[in-house]
């Protein structure tokens, strides 16, 4: 498989394992008792909460990197300014997500 097909099924792959993942996580929230700090915390200390929460950080990262990547490899033409931004992108995806699993792992090892 060439580039763009491979970007495009993995675009299209991560979309279709965001849907349950996104269900999950509207229900579990809605059945929540109330959505104060400390019965969120709770939700997210349990193992499988901790689990689903943290594999829809990695799909939802990867997902919209690749979305914003398309988007700058389109509409940004200017060599550097392309190679600039893609690189910035990447590090603000990499960046953002590291944030959100360290921040379930550490409530979900009781670290926080």
């Amino acid at each position: 498989m060439k580039g763009a097909s491979r970007h495009w099924v993995i675009q299209r792959l991560t979309a279709i394992a965001l849907i349950p993942l996104t269900i999950w996580f509207l229900v579990s929230l809605f059945l929540l008792p109330g959505m104060d700090f400390v019965t969120v915390r709770g939700w997210v200390a349990e193992p499988l909460n901790a689990f689903f929460l943290g594999l829809m950080i990695v799909i939802l990262c990867w997902h919209s990197l690749l979305g914003v990547q398309v988007v700058i490899e389109d509409y940004v033409h200017h060599r550097g300014a392309n190679a600039t931004s893609l690189l910035m992108s990447t590090f603000l995806h990499i960046l953002a997500g590291a944030a959100a699993l360290l921040s379930v792992l550490k409530i979900a090892t009781g670290a926080f």
